[in-house]
C-alpha cells in the first residue's frame, strides 16, 4: 500500500446525517442483524474474511465430506439486497466506548450505535502451547488444516517402514466430547474404516484407533444423561475409544498424556484434534473503557445485551454471557440469530420513537432445541418434550441444517454431496492443501 493508498485516520460521517450503525463480525449474530434492520440509518459491516461460514457443518470440511466454499458464502453476495448495508473487509483491533469508533488498519470508524458480534475462538485453558499440536476447529482456515494434517498422516503410514510409527500415524485423539468433538470422532471413524478402507494397499486403515477424551463423566452434557448415553454408544458401535473422566495433563508432537480413572497414561499419536473449550473473542479485551469479562472472557451483558453503562453499545451471539429462564443462554446458532433480531428491533425502535433505553425490553432466548449428529443413520436431538436418537434425530438433524445454510447454491451443493456420500460411502473433498494457505 502507498501512501496515496492509505485510508484517512478518521473516515468522515455520512453526509445525509443519518446515524452509523457498525456491526463487528458477520457470523449468525451479526448477519441476522443486518437483514432484519429497517431503521433509518446507515449500516457498516465489518469482518476480517469475506465469508459468511456456517460453523455446525464445518467438521465435515475438516473430515472430507464437503468443500470449503459448501459451508461458506460471501458476505457481499448475501447482502447484495440490503441497500442500506455497506460491508468492509477488515479486521478490527480496538473499541473506544466513549468515543464511540472503531479502529480498523488504523483507521478510526465513528458509530451512534455498536453491536458486537465477534463470536469466540479456541480456549486451551491457560495452555496455548498445546496448539501447536492440537489444532481447533472455529474457522475455515482450521478445517482445510486438520484435513491436510490427517490425509497426510495416512500417506506417510502407506510409506512407513517402522511399525510403531504406522500406528501413531493411524491414531487420531479427539479432546473434548461436546458437540465438535463428537462430531469429529465419529466422522472421523467412518472416514478411517469405511472410506479409506479400499484405497490402501500397504495399510489397513480398519486397523485405525479414534479416541475420544472427555473430562467430565458424560459426553454431549447439554442433552439429557439418557441421550447421551445413547450417543456414547453409538460411538462406540463405530469403533470410537470414549475415554472419560478423563483429563488431559500434556500435548506433545508424539501422543497424549491423560489421567483417567485408570491412573495416567500416554497415547501415542501423531493427531490430535481439540474441541474442548471456546473463549470470548481476543478484541473484548481490547474495549476502552474496559468491561466486564467471565472467566472464559465473554461479555457479561444487561438483560436488553446492551453493555452496563452504554446504552448504545451491545455485544451478541457467543461473545455474551447473559442469561434467560434463570441460565445462561447457550452457544448456539439460533441464540445468536434471535439475539441479531431482538438488537435490531430495538434500535429501530428507539430511531423512530426516539424512546428511552429504560423502556427496553429484555432478550428472551426460545429454545428451538438441540441436536448433535455423530456419523451415518447416528444422532441425538432434544426438542422441548421431543427425544430422538439413532436414524430419525439423524434424519431430522439433516433437515435442520440443509434449511438453515445460507444460500440457495450451498443447500442444493450439500444436499447432493451427502446424496452421494450416503450411496457410494465416498467423500470427493479429499484433496490436501498446504496448512498455510487460508481460505
Amino acid at each position: 500500500m502507498t501512501a496515496s493508498d492509505e485510508l484517512p485516520a478518521r473516515l468522515p460521517r455520512p453526509a445525509d446525517g443519518r446515524p452509523v450503525v457498525v456491526v463487528v463480525g458477520s457470523g449468525f449474530g451479526g448477519l441476522e442483524f443486518c437483514k432484519k434492520f429497517r431503521g433509518d440509518a446507515h449500516v457498516v459491516l465489518i469482518d476480517r474474511q469475506n465469508h459468511h461460514l456456517f460453523q455446525p457443518l464445518l467438521y465435515q470440511v475438516a473430515m472430507a465430506g464437503l468443500s470449503a466454499p459448501d459451508v461458506a458464502a460471501p458476505i457481499r453476495s448475501v447482502l447484495s439486497r440490503y441497500r442500506r448495508v455497506s460491508t468492509h473487509m477488515g479486521e478490527v483491533r480496538a473499541v473506544n466506548l466513549r468515543a464511540r469508533t472503531v479502529s480498523v488498519a488504523g483507521t478510526e470508524i465513528e458509530w451512534d450505535w455498536l453491536v458486537l458480534a465477534v463470536g469466540g475462538v479456541t480456549s486451551y485453558f491457560g495452555r496455548d502451547e498445546w496448539s501447536a499440536h492440537a489444532p481447533g476447529l472455529k474457522t475455515l482456515g482450521d478445517a482445510l488444516r486438520i484435513r491436510s494434517h490427517i490425509l497426510t498422516s495416512y500417506e506417510r503410514a502407506e510409506n512407513e517402514p517402522d511399525a510403531d510409527e504406522r500406528r501413531r500415524l493411524m491414531t487420531i485423539v479427539v479432546v473434548g466430547g461436546g458437540p465438535t468433538g463428537v462430531e469429529l470422532a465419529g466422522a472421523m471413524s467412518e472416514l478411517a474404516h469405511r472410506v479409506f478402507r479400499k484405497d490402501f494397499r500397504l495399510i489397513d486403515p480398519s486397523q485405525s484407533r479414534v479416541v475420544l477424551v472427555e473430562a467430565a463423566e458424560r459426553i454431549l452434557g447439554a442433552f439429557t444423561p439418557k441421550l447421551s448415553d445413547s450417543a456414547k454408544r453409538q460411538l462406540q458401535d463405530l469403533g470410537v475409544e470414549v475415554r472419560l473422566e478423563s483429563r488431559v495433563l500434556d500435548v506433545r508432537e508424539d501422543g497424549v498424556r491423560i489421567a483417567g480413572p485408570l491412573g495416567v497414561e500416554t497415547i501415542e499419536t501423531r493427531n490430535v484434534l481439540w474441541g474442548a473449550g471456546v473463549a470470548g473473542h481476543p478484541l473484548l479485551r481490547s474495549v476502552v473503557p474496559g468491561i466486564q469479562l467471565d472467566s472464559a472472557g465473554k461479555a457479561v451483558v444487561l438483560p436488553d445485551l446492551s453493555l452496563p453503562g452504554h446504552p448504545r453499545a451491545f455485544v451478541i451471539g457467543d461473545a455474551a454471557l447473559v442469561e434467560s429462564d434463570g441460565g445462561p443462554v447457550p452457544a448456539l446458532a439460533p441464540a445468536a440469530i434471535q439475539m441479531g433480531r431482538h438488537v435490531a428491533r430495538l434500535i429501530e425502535r428507539e430511531l423512530s420513537e426516539e424512546t428511552e433505553p429504560s423502556a427496553r425490553p429484555r432478550f428472551t432466548y426460545a429454545d428451538k432445541g438441540t441436536m448433535a449428529t455423530i456419523g451415518r443413520r447416528r444422532a441425538i436431538a432434544m426438542f422441548g418434550p421431543i427425544r430422538a436418537s439413532g436414524f430419525i434425530a439423524w434424519l431430522m438433524w439433516l433437515f435442520v441444517h440443509l434449511m438453515t445454510l445460507v444460500g440457495f447454491r450451498n443447500r442444493v451443493a450439500v444436499f447432493f454431496e451427502w446424496t452421494w456420500q450416503y450411496v457410494t460411502y465416498q467423500r470427493g473433498a479429499r484433496i490436501i492443501t498446504k496448512p498455510e494457505v487460508e481460505s
